[in-house]
């Protein structure tokens, strides 16, 4: 987590507060799996923050962004969320890809409830295609499609056992990010990358 990268004035390696932070908010979805993202075969990586996000990427890669100046580094890395202006933590959609990987609790949405999802509505006991056994309430659990496709991230709102007794309009899952964010969002990236 900490390496003998130095940082620059454009990023930097988190503070003991602010990993405490991070590693709690991942945790939520993938539990100790975290430990994956860290001991690798195929090289040394970190987390870093650049501008309030929080980037993980191999060391050999923080070495060479930190050859350019700080005004024109936009991004390195794969971006996990940012921290709130209250210093707390918000994953992004971009941290789809290990959080699917290493997540503890899935859900297995029906073709029929994939396009609700993808437009930002919360998963019903209607769309549930599968639910990995066992899921607590209240924890991080990450959406696919039955054909095992990840399609974002949010929290599980009942126990397995509670959803299996629910109505089929009851919520079983909040939303929190989906993929569908890069269409919704295409003004908004369009700008920042100009």
């Amino acid at each position: 987590i900490f390496s003998a990268v130095a940082p620059n004035a454009a990023m930097r390696p988190l503070t003991e507060e602010e990993m405490t932070t991070f590693f709690e908010k991942l945790a939520k979805y993938i539990g100790r799996n975290i430990r994956h993202l860290l001991d690798r075969k195929d090289g040394n990586y970190c987390f870093r923050l650049q501008k309030d996000r929080v980037y993980y990427a191999s060391e050999t890669l923080v070495r060479k962004a930190q050859s350019v100046p700080k005004e024109n580094l936009a991004a390195f890395g794969t971006c996990f969320g940012k921290f709130t202006r209250t210093r707390k933590f918000r994953l992004e959609i971009t941290a789809l890809d290990y959080l699917a990987r290493y997540a503890l609790y899935k859900i297995w949405i029906r073709p029929a409830g994939v396009m609700s999802y993808l437009y930002g509505n919360n998963v019903l006991k209607a769309h549930l295609g599968r639910i990995t056994e066992n899921t607590p309430k209240h924890h991080g659990v990450v959406f696919f499609s039955m054909s095992d496709t990840p399609l974002g991230f949010g929290v599980s709102a009942y126990t397995t056992k509670e959803c299996r007794k629910l109505e089929s309009t009851a919520i079983i899952a909040f939303h929190q990010a989906d993929v569908g964010q890069y269409i919704r969002d295409e003004d908004a990236l369009s700008a920042y990358q100009s």
